[in-house]
């Protein structure tokens, strides 16, 4: 009823559940964003919806998304220091993608990660991996 009052946007929500992570320490620091330069740091997007939650809670739900296409990132932070360890480029820590796109060097493109946001709950089930 709301999408349908003039200056309504439309929303949907987004169901997140994490697939095979390696512990329940730390926290999942989660980016959602339809802005593809700042994927997937958020770094720079105001729009950007972001989230820290703990480890041990392998569910999320995202609610009142405005319509569009977005992609997600998570990062699982096992040792709480706020960021992505790496070595040599390479994460010592897990990460994630909405629609599970292939990891080769880097992080995947906006584009392999892209789903629509609509009226209706869209799920997405994100396998963390570990590289080290």
């Amino acid at each position: 009823m709301l999408a349908s009052l003039p200056g309504a946007v439309p929303t949907g929500g987004v169901d997140v559940s994490f697939q095979q992570l390696r512990s329940e320490r730390g926290m999942l620091r989660i980016c959602l964003t339809r802005d593809p330069a700042n994927y997937p740091n958020c770094t720079d997007d105001r729009a950007a919806i972001t989230r820290n939650v703990p480890a041990n809670r392998p569910d999320l739900v995202l609610a009142a998304i405005p319509a569009g296409n977005w992609a997600l990132a998570v990062i699982h932070d096992e040792n709480g220091n706020g960021r992505l360890d790496t070595f040599a480029g390479i994460p010592r820590e897990g990460v994630g993608f909405s629609r599970n796109p292939r990891i080769s060097f880097g992080p995947p493109r906006f584009r392999s990660a892209e789903f629509t946001v609509s009226g209706s709950p869209t799920a997405q089930d994100i396998r963390l991996r570990y590289f080290l």
